[in-house]
């Protein structure tokens, strides 16, 4: 396993810069997030997102797999850098932190680059609040095997490492597109996609309705549920049942009983791996 630099100083340049990259506003001047875990790294690596450098302290390692990982990050072009205990704790928000930590760029993709697949499924997310439930949605996006996933109006940035870490790093497996609502409608549109809005207020259930075509399931916010823009030009409104004293589910168990429905009405089976 290479390395090119060992830390051990909590005043190292390199420690308060990462430090530095759990605040969204640091995140966003500099164009750089941090991804921390094995699984996280694995799928970064595993996806070809291009990693800058990786921090690592086999102290904390949580299995042998650690060093084969570091190889293929290093392979990929990352510049390995070792660290004690002590500078990676003060890196990390976790309070068991896994001994790996990459520092990534953070690339976007605006949606009108983006030509849909023929018969795509698509998940379209707006002004989404917790990085936890964004995360989530991600997950269950990628086990789904929607074909991409479109923020809209964001509340909660999808590069937050809260984001990522939550994701397992599905947000490198899944493309990620962004754009403003009204740009993600005209771009459904131009394309001949079925946008299907969630919402209570709505007699058909997510169950009755056609999810067969190429489509796009669109998600809001819990507090405020979705914009007008869909509740008033979506092309159709669908609901899911609730028969206790909750008026709502949380929007990633939402998301998720959404997504597999479509997989329920395609007839499938089981998502193959790559």
């Amino acid at each position: 396993m290479r390395s090119v630099l060992k830390i051990e100083s909590l005043q190292n340049s390199r420690v308060k810069n990462a430090v530095r990259l759990n605040e969204a506003r640091e995140r966003s001047a500099q164009q750089r997030t941090l991804v921390e875990g094995y699984r996280p790294l694995l799928r970064a690596v595993e996806n070809g997102y291009p990693l800058e450098e990786v921090y690592f302290c086999p102290a904390l390692f949580l299995g042998e797999n650690e060093p084969a990982l570091l190889e293929r990050a290093a392979q990929a072009g990352a510049a390995l850098i070792e660290l004690t205990e002590e500078p990676l704790r003060k890196i990390t928000t976790r309070n068991r932190p896994e001994g790996l930590l990459a520092l990534v760029p953070i690339i976007r993709r605006p949606l009108e680059s983006h030509h849909p697949e023929a018969h795509g499924f698509y998940l379209i997310v707006e002004r989404i609040e917790r990085p936890g439930n964004l995360g989530t949605i991600f997950r269950s996006a990628d086990a789904a095997g929607v074909t991409g996933v479109i923020i809209c109006n964001p509340q909660t940035d999808a590069f937050n490492p809260e984001v990522i870490r939550a994701s397992i790093g599905t947000v490198f497996a899944t493309p990620m597109f962004e754009a403003r609502s009204v740009e993600a409608l005209a771009w459904c549109r131009r394309y001949g996609l079925r946008t299907v809005a969630a919402t209570p207020h709505t007699d058909l259930f997510y169950t009755d309705a056609d999810l067969t075509p190429a489509l796009a399931v669109v998600i809001g916010a819990e507090k405020v549920g979705l914009s007008e823009v869909w509740l008033e030009q979506a092309d159709l409104q669908v609901r899911i049942p609730m028969l206790g004293q909750a008026d709502s589910l949380n929007v990633a168990t939402a998301t998720t009983l959404l997504l597999y429905e479509v997989l329920r009405q395609r007839g499938v089976r089981e998502v193959p791996h790559s």
